[in-house]
């Protein structure tokens, strides 16, 4: 790649003879000899580096220029040319933000490799400035597709809660708790507090605190110093540290042992820090975010979770909806997915057929949208064609009508069973004569107590033998034992 590269220098034979050099190098030159003609060609010439002399002519010196030259693009790479001898000015330079700085007289190799390892750093800022862009842009409120009445008014709440906490500028925002059952989208919301937030540009942390071994969670989270602890050889400051300004988002909060609960309730009262080891605490201003799938009330009850530590972690609280209560989102989020799955996997111009699209609407989806993505990340990756069909899905053959409970065969003018939808035209085996048959006493009851009912039929049909009663049912061990614990039945 040719870089361009401004030479403000008032020796003209000196300035000549690094512009030739440059060139002869690949890289386009511009040379001016006074600092208001450097500051006027920035915008003409654009420059991706300036070699920039101190002492010029015309009433601007370097350090004035280069304060121009920051003002107009921070991203520009200045390398300061200073007298021989002259280092305090070249300390001046770099607290301005140049580069790097020579001292004439200069080798012109010297300056080409110092011109390389600045455009690789600007080269390195500009992919970071993108990566730290697509970032944000995933983080945000945006990222949570769909149009249900269920996902509009919870993300009308998140909303309002951050409004809120940009009123408070400078302070720290109350602690939020967002919950909801595994797969449905708790780290999208919380990326989503803090991108579209007063604390976009400060750091995101996150801890899963169910990844990490109960003892070394609080050493990652609030640091130690050398000696706390058998293998402490040395310093390190933890991640509440580390989220200083910004947001700590400590996802499965129900995991933390009793002992870093206390901390953790004392970092919410008053937003001080101690590292494992030490005698003194640090101030900081964070926003502190949690998540879990479990419920914290029963914990309290229970006697596993502190109860003064929920009630602070709880002053604002975002539940998020099973997909299953999210009527006609699964299409859409299915559409969205198959877009990025599509770039992901270097393809285009897959559609979902009419029959898949079909089916994933009909699905319950016990994983919720993280199974929803998997699902359409399968089907991409294997598919051999454009259109993608209901049986390269990978759904369970039998599940449950999202509405009404009924399904219709193919051709058939009459409902029949309120049971699970049969995808296959075969006639179910022997084994499943527990499904229910078409009453009137069906048609008073809800999905869920139909559901249960099924579960229940189909457990005493194989004396409590889940692997049996899931593969009657045609859906996955794990599936099942999704519904037992839905239904609390053993």
């Amino acid at each position: 790649m040719a870089y361009s590269v401004l030479i403000i220098e008032d020796e003209a034979i000196l300035a000549k003879k690094i512009g030739k050099y440059l060139r002869l190098n690949g890289m386009h030159t511009e040379i001016v000899g006074t600092g208001q003609a450097g500051v006027d060609a920035l915008a003409t010439f654009q420059p991706d580096a300036v070699l920039l002399d101190f002492n010029l002519p015309g009433g601007l010196n370097g350090l004035q220029v280069l304060a121009h030259i920051r003002c107009f693009d921070p991203h520009v790479k200045v390398i300061m040319v200073t007298g021989h001898g002259n280092e305090r000015l070249a300390v001046d330079a770099m607290k301005a933000g140049a580069f790097d700085y020579l001292s004439k007289p200069m080798m012109l190799s010297e300056l080409k490799l110092l011109l390389e390892k600045a455009m690789e750093q600007h080269q390195r800022d500009s992919q970071l400035d993108y990566f730290s862009a697509k970032i944000a842009e995933a983080g945000s409120l945006n990222a949570l597709v769909g149009q249900s009445t269920a996902i509009t008014q919870t993300k009308e709440h998140i909303r309002r809660i951050i409004l809120g906490s940009r009123s408070l500028k400078s302070a720290a925002p109350p602690a939020v708790l967002i919950t909801g059952e595994t797969g449905t989208g708790k780290e999208l919301v919380a990326r989503a507090l803090h991108f579209d937030g007063c604390r976009a540009q400060q750091p995101f942390i996150e801890l899963n605190a169910a990844t990490i071994p109960s003892q070394l969670v609080e050493a990652e989270l609030f640091g130690y110093e050398r000696g706390a602890f058998t293998g402490a050889a040395g310093r390190k400051a933890g991640l509440v540290e580390a989220a200083d300004g910004g947001t700590l988002f400590l996802d499965e909060i129900g995991e933390l042992a009793l002992p870093t609960q206390a901390k953790l309730l004392r970092l919410l009262e008053d937003q001080r820090v101690r590292r494992l080891g030490s005698v003194r605490d640090k101030q900081v201003s964070l926003q502190i975010v949690t998540a879990t799938n479990r419920s914290l009330r029963e914990m309290v009850r229970n006697g596993t979770f502190r109860e003064d530590l929920f009630f602070r972690l709880n002053t604002l609280c975002i539940e998020l909806p099973p997909l299953r209560n999210r009527s006609g989102d699964a299409p859409l989020l299915a559409e969205h997915f198959l877009a990025e799955l599509q770039r992901k996997y270097g393809k285009s111009g897959m559609i979902l057929s009419a029959d898949a699209s079909a089916a994933i609407d009909a699905y319950t989806w016990p994983g919720n949208v993280r199974e929803l993505r998997n699902t359409l990340e399968q089907a991409v990756m294997l598919a051999t064609g454009a259109k993608i069909l209901a049986e390269q899905l990978n759904i369970p053959r039998f599940e449950f009508a999202p509405r009404s409970g009924w399904a219709q065969p193919e051709g058939s003018d009459h409902p029949v069973s309120p049971g699970p939808v049969q995808t296959e035209s075969s006639s179910p085996p022997d084994s499943n004569a527990y499904l229910f048959k078409s009453d009137d006493s069906a048609l008073s009851r809800t999905l869920p107590e139909l559901e249960r009912l099924t579960i229940e039929n189909a457990l005493k049909a194989v004396d409590g033998n889940v692997s049996k009663a899931a593969r009657q049912l045609g859906i996955s061990r794990d599936q099942l034992r999704y519904r037992l614990e839905k239904y609390r039945l053993e």
